[in-house]
């Protein structure tokens, strides 16, 4: 380790975009609360996409071992992925924190991390920590093969339909959970259903897939529960696939997306699994973690117990 580190010093990743710009705007109040709870500290600003990968990868080679997000979900993800790509500590040296300004705080939220900057920050002074489950997904971008890690959970079909769109008006400086809503409700005009062979820890099932959902966490999309039983550290993919519905079926059922029943109905499936392959003759689109990536053919997998985050409460069944 860089001898010019403090090991107690966080560096701290702002995306100044997030949350309808907040990042850069409440970036003085959120500084001035960290002093207050003593934490030491650097800071970096995004300014493009991915920018937060290279920044977590800089700050690891030049010593750091405790990085802050400051951003959303996307945000988040990036800061990962710059995690699992460095060469030069293993992951489980790392501890990572977060102060939620995404319109989603989709992970944030299973652990008791509040989008309130003081009650985020004196979580993080507490320095309360778990080790947590990493998804690693792997995808095409035309005939590119390409992979990502996701901290929270990945989708297929209809989720990514609605990323997609969601972030069109995100990147238009609209950012909010009735975006979200309005994106969801406009790609249940266009999207239709596609076969696909999905296979689970090597059975395989054939599906009419609307949507499927992969997931270390609980939440998606601003507060949805499509994996609704995920645990951060089983060591497993916990996967519903909703298969054979029909628009007006899933808009009759719109609640179950939000209340936490969706695997009682009987065309949605859940699985837990180490695994998870899905191939389909038409293409389906894929994001992780709010990221939109690329296509079918994909495959998921689990890294167990391979990163400290920093949490307020614990879910423990």
């Amino acid at each position: 380790m860089n001898q010019n580190i403090d090991p107690n010093e966080w560096l701290i990743i702002v995306n100044p975009n997030a949350g309808n710009r907040k990042g850069k705007k409440d970036w003085e109040k959120i500084s001035t609360l960290l002093k207050k709870e003593n934490l030491l500290f650097s800071v970096k600003f995004t300014e493009r996409k991915c920018q937060a990968i290279t920044f977590a990868q800089e700050g690891i080679a030049a010593g750091f071992r405790k990085i802050i997000t400051v951003g959303g979900d996307g945000t988040l993800n990036e800061v990962v992925n710059g995690v699992f790509l460095n060469n030069i500590c293993p992951t489980t040296d790392i501890s990572l924190a977060m102060i939620p300004i995404g319109t989603g705080n989709d992970w944030g939220r299973m652990f008791g991390i509040p989008s309130d900057y003081e009650k985020a920050i004196k979580i993080i002074g507490a320095n309360k920590q778990m080790l947590h489950d990493i998804g690693l997904i792997s995808f095409f971008n035309g005939t590119e093969k390409k992979s990502r890690y996701f901290i929270n959970i990945a989708g297929l079909g209809f989720e990514s339909a609605v990323v997609r769109r969601t972030n069109i008006q995100k990147d238009k400086g609209r950012s909010s959970k009735l975006i979200y809503f309005y994106s969801l409700l406009m790609s249940l005009i266009t999207y239709k259903n596609t076969k696909a062979e999905v296979v689970i820890d090597g059975i395989k099932v054939d599906a009419d897939v609307f949507s499927i959902n992969v997931g270390n966490g609980r939440y998606c999309g601003g507060g949805m529960r499509q994996t609704p039983n995920a645990l951060p550290d089983d060591g497993l993919l916990d996967v519903s696939v909703i298969n054979g519905m029909g628009k007006i079926e899933i808009i009759r059922n719109l609640k179950i997306l939000y209340d936490g029943t969706i695997l009682d109905h009987p065309k949605i499936d859940g699985y837990r699994c180490k695994n998870l392959e899905v191939t389909s003759d038409s293409i389906i689109y894929t994001e992780a973690d709010g990221e939109s990536l690329g296509h079918t053919p994909v495959e998921f997998s689990i890294i167990p117990a391979c990163i400290n985050i920093v949490y307020g409460t614990k879910i423990i069944q």
